[in-house]
């Protein structure tokens, strides 16, 4: 759970900001995405949060693929902080 005191760190300083950018909604996504992973490791048949999981990974992933046609840079920047792989292009 390290990863996400460096999450934390990240996202109080953008907080105050702007919290409808692009990077600010997938950070707060990859903070939940983190913490459903880590309760369904404990709770492996609750099928409501792998629900919930799967819908919060879709939602990321088109603000991903978004960001990854209207800004590469930032793309890269972004998932190089945040340590998540690159989505597929088609």
């Amino acid at each position: 759970m390290v990863k996400n005191s460096f999450i934390s760190v990240i996202s109080q300083k953008e907080n105050e900001e702007n919290k409808g950018c692009v990077e600010f909604q997938v950070l707060s996504f990859t903070t939940k995405i983190r913490r459903l992973t880590w309760h369904l490791e404990l709770h492996k048949k609750d099928f409501s949060s792998q629900r919930g999981l799967r819908k919060i990974l879709g939602k990321r992933q088109r603000l991903l693929a978004y960001l990854s046609k209207k800004n590469r840079g930032r793309y890269k920047e972004l998932i190089g902080k945040l340590d998540i792989r690159e989505i597929k292009t088609r």
